[in-house]
C-alpha cells in the first residue's frame, strides 16, 4: 500500500504561507524605509512544516502504515521545506544573514514531530479511500487562481523593495514636484532608472536635442525607494547613448505625477529580472495552484460518474 501524495489544496495552502505571506505580514507591521530580514521570513516555512506534515499525515490510508505514512509525509514536507528556502536563498534574497542549515534541519525535525501526530489524529477520522466530487472544489480552485495570480505580483513587489541593496543616486525629474524642469546630466553611458510617485503607466522619453530614447516600463514596480520626504517607485527604465546633459519628459494619466532620474536600484537575486518580466506570465505563475486545485475536482467528478458541467 503506497502513501497518498499531498493533494493541490495543500501544496497551495503551503505557497501561499511560506512565499506571499512573510513578505505581506512584514509590510504590514513595519515602516516603509525598514528592509526586512532573512531570519524573519525563515520562520514562516520552518513553522508551517509541522502543520503541513501533520495534515499530510492525517490523509493518510490507515492501511499505509505508522512507518510509510509518516516517511512519505516528512519527504513531502522536505521537498517544499527546500522549495521555500530556496525561494528566499536565490530568488528573493532578503537583508541579513541566515543559517540555512539550521533552518533546514529544525523544520525536518518538527515535520516529523508534526507527521507523528497528524497520523495519530487521523486514526480517529473515518477511513476515506476515495473523496467524493464536491461543488467547493470549483469555488476553492478559482479563489485559489484569482488569489494567487494578485499576491504573485505583490510578492515579486515586496521581494524586490526588500532586496534593494542600494538605490543610488538621483539626477533630475520633471513635473510638479521637481526643480530641474526635467534637465539632468548624466555621468556616463548606461541604463537609468525613472522613479515616480504615482504609479500610473507613464510615457517617458529623454532627448539631448539630437537624439531621442523611449523609456521602458518595469513591468511590476518596486516601491518604498526615495527619501523621508517622498516614496518613490520606479517604473521605468532608459537607455542613454552618452554623458552629458539630457531632459526628461513624461507623459500620463496622472497630472500630479512627477518622475526623477537615477541610477538603477542594485537588487540581489532573480527577482531582479522578474520585475521586468510580462505581467501576464507572473500572473499565471501565481494561479498555478490554484489550476491545480480546478485539475483535481474535474478528475474526481469524473472519477465518481459527474461530469464537469
Amino acid at each position: 500500500m503506497r502513501s497518498r501524495p499531498p493533494g493541490p489544496g495543500l501544496l497551495a495552502a503551503w505557497l501561499l504561507a511560506t512565499v506571499p505571506a512573510p513578505l505581506l505580514f512584514f509590510d504590514w507591521s513595519h515602516r516603509w524605509e525598514e528592509d526586512q530580514p532573512i531570519s524573519t521570513a525563515l520562520w514562516w516555512p520552518v513553522l508551517a512544516a509541522p502543520v503541513f506534515a501533520a495534515l499530510a499525515a492525517a490523509r493518510q490510508p490507515r492501511r499505509a502504515g505508522l512507518p510509510l505514512a509518516v516517511t512519505g509525509s516528512t519527504l513531502a514536507t522536505a521537498v517544499l521545506l527546500g522549495v521555500s528556502l530556496a525561494f528566499f536563498r536565490w530568488v528573493v534574497p532578503l537583508t541579513g544573514e541566515a543559517r540555512w542549515g539550521r533552518a533546514l534541519l529544525t523544520g525536518l525535525a518538527l515535520a516529523v514531530g508534526g507527521a507523528l501526530v497528524g497520523y495519530a489524529a487521523g486514526t480517529r477520522l473515518p477511513e476515506r479511500d476515495a473523496r467524493p466530487a464536491s461543488p467547493r472544489g470549483w469555488l476553492v480552485g478559482g479563489l485559489a487562481v484569482a488569489l494567487g495570480a494578485l499576491l504573485a505580483q505583490t510578492a515579486v513587489r515586496l521581494g524586490a523593495e526588500d532586496s534593494t541593496t542600494d538605490q543610488g543616486r538621483e539626477y533630475g525629474g520633471v513635473g510638479p514636484y521637481a526643480t530641474s524642469a526635467g534637465r539632468f546630466t548624466a555621468p556616463a553611458a548606461g541604463t537609468y532608472a525613472i522613479f515616480s510617485g504615482s504609479l500610473a503607466e507613464p510615457d517617458c522619453q529623454v532627448t539631448d536635442g539630437a537624439t531621442v530614447r523611449s523609456a521602458e516600463p518595469v513591468s511590476v514596480p518596486p516601491a518604498d525607494y526615495g527619501t523621508d520626504a517622498a516614496t518613490l517607485a520606479w517604473v521605468a527604465t532608459v537607455r542613454v547613448p552618452a554623458t552629458g546633459a539630457w531632459t526628461l519628459s513624461c507623459r500620463t494619466a496622472d497630472p500630479e505625477a512627477s518622475y526623477v532620474v537615477g541610477d538603477v536600484p542594485e537588487i540581489r537575486g532573480a527577482v531582479r529580472s522578474l520585475i521586468h518580466w510580462p505581467v501576464g506570465v507572473i500572473w499565471l505563475i501565481g494561479a498555478a495552484p490554484g489550476l491545480l486545485i480546478l485539475g483535481d475536482t474535474v478528475r474526481r467528478r469524473r472519477a465518481t460518474g459527474f461530469p464537469p458541467r
